[in-house]
């Protein structure tokens, strides 16, 4: 049996790829390693807490003594790892939480597996490091109109809206130009999880993603935020005017990205995931509101009075747009979903899941982690 450690697992993104190696590897000891924090919700994982092969250990990555403990008693042989500060308005307020989770957390892991993998007799073979980086690292790009440039993906997951916003996209060796401290943290730990395959030989990966969305997202991201906000109409603040362009990815399908490059990513390579999908973002916002009003039978476009622009953020990054096709021309993946069918199933489970976001925004999830493990 393999023993894996996903950190970040009861996130966002993280309880999808757990969800998916629980089921799919039923030979596999999957260990969700999170400290709970704001973000994270055992409740994200309701359906596979009782798996035989499936354990949950709270802990903080940044406490490497634990964290090496940990790949000693369980013998760990790969790591995903997904845990990390992600909220960029947050990193702007707070960067030292961004600099102590991203980077020197990331560290804590990446010491304790070379420490442990290093005691070994076969040392580093068939271990695996896997860090899940963003697009942010890439710093912006610029905006012109729309060239409706045919993705790739046209088969199954190119839509009507389907354009690109410029000629330029990130690839694999787009220089890093960092602009928010968390872009700026992810970096750093980019840097030193290369630097551990070129220094000592670990076989680490890393993988750089775009936008996600789907199920079980916090709601101070933008679309269940804002798919809430509709519901109880409450006003939806856009930063600036709307314009500012990304490229979304449903979050199963990244899920899937992740399980793909684990297994048959090259050792010490880097990969871009995105869906050639790119929207500015009052653009989506008035899909969300077309989408929601539909769902809940009001009439179309009541709801864009709550549209309101705010200030823009601080060094507010134009365009991210991925070009992810070295992923489908070496390993096969590729988005499975348009657009319009991820948004439709998004919607539909936040709406279908008031119980789950009123336990989210009430704050009652912490309350109740915080009170079980003071008990122990």
């Amino acid at each position: 049996m393999k023993n894996i450690v996903i950190t970040g697992g009861a996130g966002f993104i993280g309880s999808h790829v757990v969800r998916l190696f629980v089921n799919k590897y039923p030979e596999y000891h999957i260990i969700n390693l999170d400290k709970l924090t704001y973000a994270g919700n055992l409740a994200n994982l309701k359906d596979v807490e009782n798996k035989p092969n499936y354990e949950f250990i709270r802990m903080d990555i940044c406490d490497f003594e634990n964290v090496y403990k940990l790949f000693q008693d369980k013998h760990i042989d790969g790591i995903i790892h997904l845990a990390a500060e992600s909220h960029v308005d947050r990193s702007i307020k707070d960067p030292f939480t961004f600099a102590q989770t991203n980077v020197l957390g990331t560290l804590s892991l990446l010491q304790a597996a070379k420490l442990y993998w290093e005691s070994l007799p076969k040392r580093y073979e068939n271990k695996r490091f896997y860090h899940i980086s963003t697009d942010e690292v890439y710093g912006a790009l610029q905006i012109t109109d729309p060239l409706g440039i045919e993705s790739p993906f046209t088969t199954k997951a190119s839509s009507e809206h389907h354009q690109a916003y410029g000629h330029e996209f990130f690839v694999e060796t787009s220089k890093y130009n960092p602009h928010s401290p968390y872009s700026a943290s992810k970096a750093s730990s980019d840097h030193f999880v290369r630097a551990y395959h070129d220094t000592y030989g670990m076989p680490t990966i890393v993988t750089n993603c775009s936008n996600n969305y789907g199920p079980y997202q916090f709601p101070e991201k933008l679309i269940p935020l804002f798919i809430n906000n509709i519901r109880h109409r409450k006003p939806l603040p856009v930063y600036g005017k709307g314009e500012n362009v990304r490229d979304w990815l449903y979050v199963e399908d990244h899920a899937r990205a992740i399980d793909v490059i684990f297994h048959h990513g090259h050792i010490a390579d880097t990969y871009n995931i995105g869906g050639f999908n790119e929207w500015k973002n009052i653009d989506i916002i008035k899909v969300l509101i077309k989408t929601v009003d539909r769902l809940l039978g009001r009439p179309e476009g009541a709801d864009l009075d709550l549209i309101t622009y705010v200030t823009d953020r601080p060094g507010h990054d134009a365009r991210y747009a991925i070009d992810s096709r070295k992923l489908q021309d070496e390993l096969g993946w590729e988005p499975s979903l348009q657009f319009e069918e991820g948004i439709e199933k998004t919607v539909q489970w936040y709406l279908h899941n008031q119980e789950w976001m009123d336990y989210i925004t009430s704050g009652e999830y912490e309350r109740y982690y915080e009170d079980m493990y003071s008990k122990r």
